[in-house]
């Protein structure tokens, strides 16, 4: 199996939070929705099913940790967990906490509005309470 290697779009729109055992966190930056994106740190995958069994069930575990933690953290109506990979090919699973009141409710995020930027000092902020947040479940700080 080839190395891990993020795609250039995903790193152009997310930050790393971390490493789970096995997937790399990464926070989309867009501050009108709580967003984690997983990316599994194996090589030129696209589809959840070309993993592996032990790690298609590490990703199963992760996805629903973050997704519970996520939900509890922000108090969300709604988790969205997607792949869609139409435009980055390399395999990303969404994890979007919705609110009735968020800017595109109930339609899906994409597409809907363009990204707002986090200012930097809330991105910081944001980072190290996503760290402490996951830490619990094995998140590595990167």
């Amino acid at each position: 199996m080839s190395a891990f290697n993020l795609h250039p779009q995903l790193a152009a729109d997310t930050l790393v939070v971390g490493d789970l055992p096995l997937c790399r966190v990464l926070l989309m930056n867009d501050c009108q929705y709580p967003w984690l994106i997983l990316v599994p740190r194996r090589g030129q995958l696209r589809e959840l099913y070309e993993l592996d069994e032990t790690d298609l069930a590490q990703f199963y575990q992760e996805s629903c940790q973050v997704g519970r933690r996520l939900m509890v953290h922000f108090a969300g109506d709604k988790l969205n967990v997607a792949a869609l990979g139409n435009m980055v090919p390399q395999l990303h699973v969404h994890h979007i906490v919705r609110f009735q009141q968020d800017p595109a409710w109930p339609a899906p995020v994409w597409g809907k509005l363009p990204a707002r930027p986090y200012e930097s000092a809330q991105l910081a902020e944001l980072k190290l309470a996503l760290q402490q947040l996951l830490a619990p479940v094995g998140l590595s700080p990167l």
